[in-house]
């Protein structure tokens, strides 16, 4: 039902028509805030994959009492309020904070974090990670390691065995974490506002300024759906990419071995 209503609002308020979605694609703000979302939430979902792919994969050579460990230190976030977590942040990024007094005393600072996009992606990252490193967790556990030994046996050079037997089994995990992160970060509002700064503002933050400041509630409504549709179109990418690759692997022919 809200976003029906939003629907209804985006075509006819202030009048009756697609002049709300005709603005958006005129409006050099608005393009230029839907890209840096879109941009944001990339650079958010590489940092995540960069981060949780070797995680997940210490998690499944662990002994289970360091998975335990492991795990509990991912599942420590979902524990804590993310208000408290974008504030400690805060607390973490000013100026003479935590993270600006390590930089100094290794000689790299001063250098400004907080209200910037370097704290901005760090920030979410932090606070989108699990959502990557349990989807690959779970996909690496179902992994038949001997599946590398064999590639090893057969002369596979250790980095050409991973690439080729152990990376591309490990690909739907990466996929679903991916995909939830894209998707989290494109309406991701509270930590963007906290620690980012209005020059680095997201699509939620400048529909917050058209409800709250503006009272556009159309224009608020289109570009709401502007935002459902692009993730929409992200989900249906990932899913036709998933089944395509899904239906050549089915349909390749076995090799008679695995190239060195």
């Amino acid at each position: 039902m809200p976003a029906l209503r939003l629907l209804w609002l985006s075509v006819t308020d202030p009048v009756p028509g697609l002049g709300n979605y005709t603005a958006i694609a005129t409006d050099d703000v608005a393009l230029t805030v839907v890209l840096r979302t879109l941009g944001m939430a990339a650079i958010v979902t590489v940092v995540c994959l960069l981060l949780a792919y070797p995680y997940a994969y210490l998690m499944t050579i662990s002994t289970p009492r360091w998975r335990a460990v492991l795990i509990a230190v991912v599942l420590i976030p979902f524990w804590t309020s993310l208000m408290a977590r974008t504030f400690a942040w805060v607390v973490l990024l000013q100026d003479n904070g935590v993270v600006d007094t390590l930089l100094r005393g290794a000689g790299i600072g001063p250098m400004r974090l907080l209200g910037t996009t370097a704290g901005g992606t760090l920030a979410m990252a932090q606070v989108m990670l699990p959502f990557v490193v349990l989807p690959v967790y779970t996909t690496m556990r179902g992994i038949n390691r001997r599946l590398v030994d064999a590639a090893l046996s057969l002369g596979a050079r250790p980095a050409i065995a991973f690439l080729r037997v152990y990376l591309p089994l490990s690909l739907p995990g990466v996929a679903a974490g991916a995909t939830l992160v894209m998707v989290l970060s494109l309406g991701f509002y509270v930590t963007p506002s906290l620690v980012g700064s209005p020059k680095q503002s997201m699509l939620a933050q400048f529909i917050s300024v058209q409800v709250n400041q503006l009272v556009d509630f159309g224009g608020a409504g289109a570009l709401a759906v502007t935002l459902l549709v692009i993730t929409l179109l992200l989900l249906g990418g990932v899913q036709f990419a998933t089944r395509r690759k899904g239906t050549r692997a089915n349909s390749a022919p076995i090799s008679g071995g695995i190239p060195l």
